[in-house]
């Protein structure tokens, strides 16, 4: 298969650089997701102001930077699906950035996972193409080796329920056929997204880091999908929250 034909070469045809600049005082970590209400509520609830922006395809993506708690912490919003999410990252750490912290919803393997709830990684099944560009060829990847521990003290601090597991990344959303989820579940995956093992792979490439975590969705482990709060429009206030966690990480993951 072609995706086994993995090139470890870090020089490409057209490499992030060729596209865009280093810029001075870049903030060490940005916080991405990919609900742009959540993300638009994020912004200004930290004040956040836009200092510059990378493109995709025909989107032009502001980058934004807020102080909080003492730290310089950039925001950025993700486009949903690994190819893109991997593209805006490349320029991200192309501009200075060394760490990121990304968010979003993914869909659950496991009803008894509360609606809006977290869920941590620790490792993904790689059913995209994306990570297979960055990494050797392998079932999984592990994930959030950096900061999963410290992303787990800091819920614990604060009281808020979580739940460790695999995650099944796959491209396509339509093609989550039954026979697929059961499977995936034996294999031991709790939940379901559709960039996490390709951002993993990605940051071991480049030797960069990421917390990547989700808050829980659409369900499902049942005869029939229930959407649950997968609306960018749905349960914002809980969400509100779920952001917040991101901005404390990225704060206690940025260097003096």
């Amino acid at each position: 298969m072609l995706l086994h034909e993995f090139d470890e070469n870090k020089s490409a045809v057209i490499n992030p650089q060729d596209c865009v600049q280093p810029v001075a005082g870049f903030p060490q970590v940005v916080v991405s997701c990919f609900a742009h209400t959540t993300f638009e509520r994020l912004v200004e609830a930290v004040h956040a102001k836009p200092i510059d922006s990378v493109h995709i395809a025909h989107m032009e993506i502001p980058v934004y930077e807020a102080e909080y708690k003492g730290r310089r912490i950039a925001l950025a919003q993700s486009c949903v699906g690994a190819p893109a999410t991997c593209a805006i990252l490349e320029d991200l750490f192309a501009k200075g950035a060394e760490k990121a912290v990304i968010f979003g919803t993914c869909g659950v393997l496991d009803k008894s996972i509360a609606d809006c709830s977290v869920i941590i990684p620790d490792a993904a099944m790689r059913d995209e193409g994306t990570s297979f560009h960055y990494a050797p060829p392998s079932d999984e990847i592990q994930v959030n080796k950096q900061y999963g521990k410290d992303f787990e003290a800091l819920l614990k601090e604060i009281g808020c329920s979580y739940t460790w597991g695999k995650v099944w990344t796959t491209d396509a959303a339509y093609r989550e056929t039954r026979d697929k989820v059961n499977r995936r579940k034996a294999s031991g995956c709790i939940c379901v997204d559709m960039e996490c093992s390709a951002v993993a792979a990605l940051c071991d490439f480049r030797g960069k880091e990421a917390l990547h975590f989700f808050y829980a969705a659409d369900n499902l482990d049942g005869e029939n999908w229930d959407k649950r709060s997968l609306g960018n429009e749905e349960n914002l206030l809980e969400k509100d929250r779920v952001a917040l966690l991101a901005m404390e990480m990225a704060s206690r993951m940025t260097k003096e």
